[in-house]
């Protein structure tokens, strides 16, 4: 009989949250995301629907990366391609929840009230990078802008803030 192999990997598990109805420009930035977090061995975390979740899903299995929706949902069409499994919850937006605690950083693209509810609970964690990819700017009540994420130039920077890596 044949011995069984566990591989045990410590790669980062890194949650990209953004909107079901993205602009090209988020689309495309989540895409490159997916992208550079595939190439440097992440595991993508993301809602597996439309928008920014497919485009970071696409990006991410065309580079051969591990991509885990994590769904509201029950209804199996509703997932988006690209993905290597999905958690179907059934928890509606309590599902926010489970994405960003099962993460070991946060990038939000863009923004949603969906979104914001991510990047909320993410930074309500305290003990993960969270990163903002042209995403939401909260002000306090003088109206002063708050450091509640790292503000990332481009993919490759969000990325690298995201995980710790260097610039390529």
């Amino acid at each position: 009989m044949a011995a069984l192999t566990i591989r045990r990997t410590h790669a980062k598990q890194v949650a990209v949250c953004g909107p079901t109805a993205c602009t090209r420009t988020d689309a495309a930035n989540a895409t490159e995301v997916g992208r550079l977090l595939a190439a440097a061995g992440a595991t993508v975390l993301c809602g597996g629907g439309e928008g920014v979740m497919a485009a970071v899903a696409d990006g991410a299995s065309r580079a051969g990366g591990l991509v885990i929706g994590v769904r509201p949902d029950l209804d199996r069409g509703a997932a988006c391609p690209g993905l290597s499994a999905v958690l179907f919850t059934n928890m509606g937006e309590a599902r926010n929840a489970i994405l960003v605690r099962s993460a070991d950083a946060v990038i939000v693209i863009g923004g949603s009230w969906g979104t914001l509810s991510e990047l909320a609970l993410a930074r309500h964690r305290g003990d993960i990078p969270v990163v903002s990819l042209g995403g939401w700017q909260i002000l306090d009540a003088a109206g002063e802008p708050l450091r509640a994420t790292l503000t990332a130039a481009d993919p490759a920077d969000a990325v690298r803030l995201a995980i710790g890596t260097r610039r390529r």
